[in-house]
């Protein structure tokens, strides 16, 4: 008897390893650090939701160096987060980079200003100094100062760029009357940092019309015609709305498994909570137009591309993207 015990033991140890062995590998790159505005990937792995797929899921996350696009291309990943507006200017210079979902569709861009300024519409930004993020995150922003007639070469009829670091330092420092920030990460940290919202005017991509696709999913072009890399993603991206659907439903228990996973311990508790609730809101227009979470939809697609061909001189995209999206992930769940 204690001779079979020990068999099946053996037998359900072997059958472990093979189980494990046998789950396929995917590698997400994340576009940032980690927070909860990627928590949906973090509660997915937390919670087994891969795991239940047949998967190994390996998230990395991102950072200043870190560009997911060439992280893609070097085979570093599976499966990439990007900005749509980036994807497309790299998909026009001949960077093969598909969308095959589409995790936030709203905008959570934004300029925020110091009242004491004087900018009260953005009429005001000509000869002020707007700090624009760069390595793909200025898109928009040319775009909706194109649409503006605003020049960005400076000037007292244009408006200075400054550069901007990965922080909101310019606004406190008076080296910009305004910086860009995101609704769930910069704008609290400019509060936080000593500017009530009674002293600041902010003035989101999504009221002013310029609003482009953020948070979605790519991969390269080629992998899409294997069988076996869209059975593989089609799993990995159920099992990721599942864990943004727990969120939506949980935040703090979200954030709190964000936490776990913060190896730099930079995160706090009260940030990563309140990041949560505003990342729901930028996933939350699904519910209320009845969509899936993760549905790229066509309209919201063209919206895009056509803030980023807004200008005459000089557009982001000068010409209709080809390929650029793919429902055939969405559509293989």
């Amino acid at each position: 008897m204690k001779t079979v015990k020990i068999i099946l033991m053996l037998l359900l140890a072997i059958g472990m390893t093979f189980s494990a062995n046998a789950a396929d590998k995917v590698t997400i790159q994340l576009k940032w650090v980690t927070q909860a505005q990627f928590a949906g990937y973090y509660v997915a792995k937390d919670k087994g939701f891969y795991s239940d797929e047949g998967l190994s899921v390996t998230i990395k996350p991102g950072g200043p160096d870190i560009a997911p696009q060439q992280v893609l291309a070097g085979g570093g990943a599976d499966v990439i987060i990007d900005w749509m507006p980036s994807a497309l200017a790299a998909r026009e210079k001949g960077s093969p980079v598909v969308n095959i979902a589409q995790i936030f569709n709203r905008s959570g861009m934004m300029l925020t200003c110091r009242k004491d300024s004087g900018i009260k519409s953005p009429s005001d930004f000509r000869g002020k100094t707007l700090g624009v993020w760069f390595y793909g995150n200025e898109y928009p922003f040319l775009s909706w100062m194109s649409q503006l007639g605003i020049p960005t070469k400076g000037g007292s009829n244009g408006v200075k760029v400054l550069k901007q670091g990965f922080n909101v330092d310019p606004i406190f420092q008076k080296q910009a009357e305004c910086v860009s920030t995101m609704t769930y990460n910069e704008y609290w940290q400019v509060v936080d940092g000593g500017l009530s919202p009674s002293e600041l005017v902010v003035y989101k991509y999504e009221d002013q019309g310029v609003a482009t696709l953020e948070d979605g999913l790519y991969v390269l072009e080629k992998n899409l015609s294997n069988s076996s890399f869209v059975n593989k993603m089609a799993r990995f991206l159920k099992a990721s709305i599942k864990g943004w659907e727990f969120a939506a439903k949980n935040p703090d228990a979200a954030a709190d498994i964000v936490l776990e996973n913060d190896d730099t311990g930079a995160q706090t508790e009260k940030h990563q909570r309140r990041m949560m609730g505003e990342i729901n809101k930028l996933i939350a227009g699904f519910y209320s137009k009845g969509q899936g979470v993760g549905y790229l939809k066509p309209s919201d697609y063209e919206r895009t591309v056509k803030v980023l061909m807004a200008s005459d001189s000089d557009p982001v995209i000068t010409k209709r993207p080809s390929g650029a999206w793919s429902h055939k992930i969405w559509d293989a769940m």
